[in-house]
């Protein structure tokens, strides 16, 4: 007697199938083509979630930056992080971003914290 595996590949199959829902031509219809592009998908779904924080990160410090030369145009990024850590602020680069974009004295206050440490 032999086995026959129909619905259990052609569950496979539509699983594979669902995911590329969406894909162009071939790439959402025939399963072969669709595994391929389902499987690079999920690869750069990988890369980018890792990426998605390395973006983040810079976007903050860019904020950051440019929040603290509107408050003062000779102290540079660095300098102020540096501050920070004179100063003993532990606060983290995500809040200090939001800060200054929405909050801009409470960042002046936190900037002049900063300077005075520096001396």
């Amino acid at each position: 007697m032999r086995i026959k595996s129909g619905t259990v590949t052609h569950r496979r199959h539509k699983k594979v199938l669902d995911a590329a829902k969406g894909y162009y031509d071939r790439r959402s219809k025939t399963f072969k083509v669709a595994k391929q592009a389902v499987d690079k998908a999920n690869q750069y779904a990988t890369r980018d979630r890792h990426n998605r924080k390395r973006n983040f990160r810079s976007l903050w410090i860019q904020r950051i930056n440019a929040g603290v030369r509107s408050v003062d145009e000779q102290l540079t990024y660095s300098k102020f992080i540096n501050g920070l850590t004179l100063a003993g602020i532990e606060v983290d680069r995500k809040v200090l971003a939001d800060l200054a974009v929405n909050e801009p004295a409470a960042f002046e206050a936190i900037v002049g914290k900063a300077k005075a440490a520096l001396g």
